[in-house]
C-alpha cells in the first residue's frame, strides 16, 4: 500500500515525535548527581534541617513557576521551553560542584526548580498536540508511558553509574557528567518538531492563563480530570524518596538496599509500558486499578519482609499506570489553546500534594515506623478508588433514568 504524501509526512512527524521523546527522557533522568547529592551537602557541613529547607526551596520554586510557565508555553513557544529547561539545571548542579555551599545549593535548587517547571505541562501538550495533527492522539497513553519507563530506567542506569564514577573521580565527576546530560538534553529538545503558530505579545500569556483556568471553572469534565492528576500523582510519587528507608527496615544488609529498589522500579517501569493497552479503560476499572495497587502497598509494606518488598513494586506499578492515564484522560478534555497551562495546573496540584505527603509522613514515621507510614499512604487511593466508582454509578443511575 503506498501512503499519501501528507499520511507519509504525519508518520514520519510521529517517528521523530517519539524519538526525540524518548532520549529526552532519558536525559532527564540519567544524572549521576541524584545518588549522591544528599552525600555532597552532607560533607560539605550542612546539616539536616539545612539540607530540608533545600529540598522545600526546591519544591517551593515548582510551586511558585508551575502554572505560569505552563501559561507560557501556550503563548509562545513550547519547544523553546523544553530546550531552556535543561540549561537551566545544567547552570544549577555545575554551581554546586564548583562552589559548593549553602547558598551555591540554595541557588542551584531554585534554577532546577525553574528548569523542571518550564518543561512541565510544556512537554505533555506539545506531544498530544503533534500526535492529533498526525491523527495519532489515541496513541498518547502509549508513547508517554514508553517515555516514563525510559525515564525510569535512565534513573536505575544512574544508580548503578554513580558509584563506579565517584570513585573514580569524586563529586567533580558525576558533576559533570550530570550537566553534559543536561546540555546533550537541551540539544535533543531542538529536534522536537512543532507546528502550532503561538501568538505572542503583551500580555498574551497573562490572558492564556485566564482562558485556560476559565475552561477549569465551567467544563465539570475538565475538573474531574484535572483534579484526578495530583489525587494519583502525589502521594507516590513522594513515596518514592523514602523506599531506601522502607527496604533497610525490612532488616537486610545495607549493600542489598540498592537491589531491592530496583524490583521497586522495575514494577513501575511495567505499569508504564502497559499505558496503552489499559488507555479504554472505564472509571469503575480506574477505580479497581487504584483499589488493587493500595491494597498492595498497605500489605507488602506492613509486612516487613524483603519478599513483600515485590508487592509494593505492584503497587507502584500500578499507581505509575494510574498516573500515565490521569494524564491522558486530561489532555483529551483540554481545549489546544490551554493545554500547558491546565496541565502545569495539574503539576502544581501535585507539587503541593507532595509537600502535604512529607508532612504527613514524617508525623506518621516518627511514631510508627516506616512500614505503617507506608501502609497508611494507601488511605488516599482508597477514598480516590470509592469517589471514582460512586461518580461512575451516578452517571449509569442517571442514563438509565433518561427517557
Amino acid at each position: 500500500m503506498t501512503l499519501s504524501p501528507e499520511r507519509a509526512s504525519a508518520t514520519a512527524g510521529t517517528r521523530r515525535l517519539t524519538r526525540t521523546l524518548y532520549a529526552s527522557a532519558f536525559c532527564d533522568e540519567f544524572v549521576l548527581l541524584y545518588p549522591v547529592y544528599a552525600l555532597l551537602f552532607s560533607d560539605t557541613g550542612l546539616s539536616v534541617w539545612q539540607m530540608s529547607s533545600l529540598f522545600a526551596l526546591w519544591s517551593l520554586t515548582g510551586v511558585v513557576l508551575e502554572v505560569p510557565s505552563g501559561a507560557w508555553a501556550d503563548a509562545v513557544s513550547r519547544r523553546l521551553l523544553l530546550v531552556l529547561g535543561p540549561l537551566l539545571t545544567a547552570a544549577g548542579f555545575a554551581l554546586w560542584v564548583l562552589v559548593p555551599s549553602y547558598g551555591a545549593f540554595a541557588l542551584g535548587f531554585v534554577l532546577w526548580g525553574a528548569g523542571g517547571a518550564l518543561g512541565s505541562g510544556a512537554l505533555e501538550a506539545l506531544v498530544y498536540d503533534e500526535l492529533d495533527r498526525a491523527g495519532a492522539a489515541d496513541r498518547y497513553a502509549r508513547v508517554m508511558g514508553r517515555a516514563r519507563a525510559v525515564g525510569i530506567a535512565a534513573t536505575m542506569t544512574a544508580m548503578g553509574l554513580a558509584g563506579p564514577v565517584f570513585a573514580w573521580g569524586g563529586y567533580a565527576a558525576v558533576g559533570a557528567a550530570s550537566v553534559l546530560t543536561c546540555l546533550i538534553g537541551a540539544a535533543v529538545a531542538t529536534r522536537f518538531p512543532e507546528h502550532r503558530t503561538p501568538s505572542v505579545g503583551g500580555d498574551r500569556w497573562t490572558a492564556t492563563l485566564r482562558a485556560g483556568l476559565a475552561e477549569a471553572r465551567t467544563d465539570r469534565s475538565v475538573r474531574g480530570a484535572l483534579l484526578l492528576v495530583p489525587a494519583v500523582t502525589a502521594v507516590w510519587g513522594a513515596l518514592d524518596e523514602y523506599t531506601p528507608l522502607l527496604a533497610r527496615d525490612t532488616g537486610v544488609a545495607p549493600e542489598t538496599v540498592p537491589w531491592l529498589l530496583l524490583v521497586i522500579w522495575a514494577g513501575a517501569t511495567v505499569g508504564s509500558l502497559l499505558a496503552g493497552a489499559a488507555e479504554r479503560l472505564t472509571s469503575t476499572g480506574f477505580a479497581a486499578l487504584l483499589t488493587g495497587s493500595a491494597l498492595a502497598l498497605a500489605v507488602g509494606a506492613a509486612a516487613g519482609t524483603p519478599a513483600a518488598l515485590v508487592l509494593v513494586a505492584l503497587a507502584f506499578g500500578g499507581f505509575q499506570l494510574a498516573t500515565v492515564l490521569a494524564d491522558a484522560r486530561l489532555q483529551r478534555r483540554i481545549a489546544d489553546t490551554g493545554r500547558a497551562t491546565l496541565t502545569s495546573v495539574a503539576g502544581l496540584g501535585t507539587e503541593l500534594g507532595n509537600l502535604a505527603t512529607y508532612g504527613a509522613y514524617a508525623a506518621a514515621a516518627t511514631v510508627t515506623g516506616h512500614g505503617t507510614a507506608f501502609a497508611l499512604s494507601a488511605v488516599p487511593y482508597l477514598l480516590t478508588a470509592l469517589l471514582l466508582a460512586t461518580a461512575a454509578r451516578t452517571r449509569t443511575t442517571a442514563g438509565r433514568a433518561r427517557p
